[in-house]
């Protein structure tokens, strides 16, 4: 008889976002699999030829499941355990992505991402806090993001939003 695993909420491994040529963007590890910079950057390098020229969306590789998709220039992957649930981890694949469609004005690639790279950690952190899916409504993670006013011109910000950045403004300088 098989022994049962055990249920866990840290369903996440690592979000990885890399460019057309397997260059890091963004990573981030949730655990101890690969503890060292080289060990991801072999990894991430593993990954991204055996994902490359693949029409698929899920790969297994290395003892782990990888959900992925690519856009443009870029190419996002969501990483979880072998015995991981494919759709919770593709749910924060397109979370991830539609995010940063909705962020970005429907404009993700390398250029953009790199030029607003905090908005991009930012969206990570709002899906995923240490393995754990918080967020995988794109629409109020986007929301929430842009609730800090900073990525969008004050022209197209809503009266409660301008207001909202004055307080927060004023409560850092307080603070200071």
């Amino acid at each position: 008889m098989e022994a049962m695993l055990q249920p866990s909420l840290y369903t996440v491994k690592a979000i990885i976002i890399l460019d057309n040529d397997g260059e890091r963007i963004i990573s981030k590890y949730y655990d101890d699999t690969y503890p060292t910079v080289r060990e991801q950057k072999a990894f991430e390098k593993n990954l991204f030829k055996k994902t490359y020229k693949s029409d698929s969306e899920i790969a297994l590789l290395e003892g782990l499941t990888v959900v992925y998709k690519n856009n443009v220039d870029l190419f996002f992957y969501v990483v979880g355990s072998s015995q991981e649930n494919e759709l919770m981890l593709m749910a924060v694949l397109n979370c991830l992505f539609d995010t940063m469609n909705i962020i970005f004005r429907k404009n993700v690639e390398r250029r953009i991402l790199l030029r607003h790279l905090d908005s991009g950690f930012l969206v990570v952190d709002e899906i995923i806090d240490g393995g754990v899916i918080m967020a995988v409504d794109p629409t109020s993670v986007a929301d929430r993001i842009v609730m800090r006013g900073e990525d969008i011109p004050l022209t197209e910000q809503t009266v409660a939003q301008v207001l909202q950045s004055a307080k927060d403004q004023i409560k850092w300088s307080l603070l200071k």
